[in-house]
């Protein structure tokens, strides 16, 4: 390139605003790499593998011709371009398609790559499959859990209820012990019992809350004819087994 000529008009009109130098002198190096780029480009030889690529791309792309023997043989037996093989068309109408192996693996090996793909995604199904089942019967059991303590508050209710009623019935007919300890209802401030109501206390303790409350009805029913369900005293035991549904809550319902 000429040298340019600072005295001549085309460097006096030039706009000489601070920083456009640097704006332009960055615009032509961007398109000075992009020229050079494209020009590696076309100077690029193609590998071989390339070029067969090409080739053969090109050759699957075109149509067989008359001078193909395949083709001629086909037409012979009255085969027409485009038409479906067989007698009645019902066969294939593009050739099969060529699957080229590019890579070095051994024969089989995509097969078998397939295959563990597959196994893998079915033992993840079968994990999430047994995860699922898991958290549904952790959720039954909470909530089996969850109704047998709702049940048990329920009949720990019923059990106070019935000590209660024995306390006020007893007392009516001037007992001043219980039969069991555990008939009445003991206060937390009382003071320690004596050795012989700690052993009964023991023994009581081995009853469940269920058991407990099963005796403790039968008792009520037989000496003082009460029912803690129906709320009500009867006369005698006549009364109360011809007007009482049952000794039990279920009875009663």
């Amino acid at each position: 390139d000429e040298e340019e000529d600072y005295m001549s008009d085309l460097f006096i009109k030039q706009d000489v605003r601070p920083g456009l130098p640097m704006v332009r002198r960055v615009k032509e190096a961007i398109q000075k790499e992009e020229k050079q780029k494209e020009a590696n480009e076309k100077n690029r030889q193609k590998s071989i593998k390339e070029e067969e690529k090409e080739r053969r791309d090109l050759v699957l792309k075109s149509a067989l011709g008359t001078e193909n023997k395949g083709f001629a043989l086909l037409q012979k037996m009255g085969y027409k371009s485009g038409q479906a093989l067989g007698k009645s068309g019902e066969g294939i109408v593009e050739p099969i398609p060529l699957n080229i192996k590019t890579g070095r693996s051994g024969l089989g090996h995509e097969e078998l790559k397939k295959r563990k793909a597959e196994e893998k995604l079915e033992n993840y199904r079968q994990k999430l499959h047994m995860q699922k089942q898991a958290n549904e019967q952790a959720a039954d059991q909470f909530r089996i859990r969850f109704k047998n303590k709702q049940e048990e508050r329920k009949m720990e209710g019923d059990l106070r209820k019935s000590q209660r009623a024995c306390q006020q019935l007893d007392m009516q007919k001037d007992i001043d012990v219980p039969k069991e300890t555990w008939y009445w209802l003991t206060p937390e401030e009382e003071d320690k019992k004596d050795e012989e109501d700690e052993e009964d206390e023991c023994t009581s303790s081995d009853l469940s809350v269920s058991e407990k409350l099963h005796i403790l009805t039968a008792y009520l029913r037989e000496e003082h004819f009460y029912c803690i369900w129906c709320g009500t005293t009867y006369e005698d035991s006549e009364d109360l087994s011809s007007n009482c549904p049952g000794d039990s809550a279920a009875d009663h319902d």
